[in-house]
């Protein structure tokens, strides 16, 4: 952790904090926007078979070239599986990108302070209290 600030500085540091973590916020509420709007795509049987997923992975359409319908129903079934899981991956893909960006704008914010800051404060308090009464 950093050394905390000047208490006389307190004020302006809460509202830095404030200011940082309001941005932080923006940057996610964004993000999850971001997300919901990926459509990841994918192909199988070399273009006779296309499938999409949203941003959470789930399938959102498939379509089918009806020559696709002339394949075995091993060699269908593959295809299919290697379409959608070609759609999932690049919306994993698309939504990872769009949170390592949020993460990264959380990385701004100030490390939170921990007991010994506030212990500080007292101790300073009980001083300043303490050379009032002498």
């Amino acid at each position: 952790m950093t050394s905390p600030p000047d208490p006389r500085h307190d004020h302006h540091y809460l509202e830095q904090v404030i200011e940082q973590t309001r941005t932080t916020m923006r940057g996610l509420r964004q993000a999850k926007h971001l997300i919901g709007q990926v459509e990841g795509t994918g192909e199988g049987a070399q273009g006779m078979i296309r499938a999409a997923a949203d941003g959470r992975g789930g399938l959102t359409r498939i379509e089918l070239n009806p020559r696709a319908l002339r394949l075995d129903v091993a060699t269908l079934g593959a295809a299919v599986t290697e379409a959608v899981q070609a759609a999932q991956g690049d919306a994993t893909r698309r939504t990872a990108e769009i949170v390592a960006e949020a993460v990264g704008g959380a990385g701004a914010l100030p490390e939170p302070l921990d007991e010994t800051f506030v212990r500080a404060r007292v101790d300073a308090a009980a001083r300043d209290l303490y050379s009032a009464e002498l």
